[in-house]
């Protein structure tokens, strides 16, 4: 048995609330471990959140009722994991960028995401939530935005499918949907327009909520920005994190 297991034993055997609290940062320590091995900016590799707590989590659900003051805040505390601020590094036009970002979640909690807002706002709305430019871009150039929408009953493959046949009107060259594990793990789709500076791009990922449905990340540039807009909207996408 080793020293987890012995914990969890112990808890079984003495459930004090200051073996709650306890078990609680043991648990914090050992997931914030396994997302962010390696450099303390930025994950070796991007990992979700859930399966890496796993029995974990479910080990604690069961030590701790969600009736109790200290069960219900620790269920209710998930985003504790997530830094409110953080510095990450960027390549930006081919040179690698410091910036700060600031985490924002989703109209119910329903997803984490970080931002830079020296440069963007988060705008929560009815049925989507849109990333945009502080400032608002001068006429000539086209929409640039990040738009994250959930579809609760519609599946990923079903929703990449769907959505491939209402974009080709507008990209007639839209590339086949292709499996993706970066920035997200999910489906990819990407469009363009026509090869000008002010062509338009859609890059559209979709990935599980977790729940039988599916998150659609669509961000929207101009060819001109793709090494710009188009590059901090991926590095975004990096650090979306469903919340199940």
């Amino acid at each position: 048995m080793n020293k987890f297991d012995e914990r969890i034993q112990h808890i079984l055997n003495d459930q004090t609330e200051q073996d709650a609290i306890e078990m609680k940062k043991e648990v914090w320590d050992g997931i914030e471990k396994e997302l962010f091995e390696g450099s303390p900016i930025q994950p070796k590799k991007k990992k979700k959140l859930f399966p890496v707590i796993g029995a974990a989590a479910a080990a604690i659900a069961l030590l701790i009722s969600v009736e109790t003051e200290t069960g219900s805040a620790f269920m209710n505390n998930i985003k504790d994991l997530f830094a409110p601020e953080k510095e990450i590094i960027q390549s930006i036009e081919g040179q690698e960028e410091p910036t700060n970002v600031q985490l924002h979640e989703g109209k119910e909690a329903e997803y984490v995401i970080y931002i830079d807002e020296s440069r963007y706002k988060m705008i929560i709305g009815e049925n989507s939530d849109l990333i945009t430019t502080i400032d608002p871009l001068p006429e000539k150039y086209p929409e640039v935005s990040l738009e994250i929408k959930q579809y609760p009953t519609v599946p990923p493959e079903a929703l990449a499918d769907d959505l491939q046949s209402s974009l080709k009107p507008e990209f007639p060259n839209l590339r086949d949907v292709e499996t993706v594990t970066e920035p997200v793990e999910g489906y990819h789709l990407h469009g363009l327009t026509e090869s000008t500076w002010d062509g338009n791009v859609i890059d559209l990922y979709i990935v599980s909520n977790g729940k039988g449905g599916s998150f659609a990340l669509t961000s929207k540039y101009f060819l001109e920005a793709a090494e710009g807009h188009g590059a901090r909207f991926y590095h975004m996408l990096e650090s979306f994190e469903v919340i199940e």
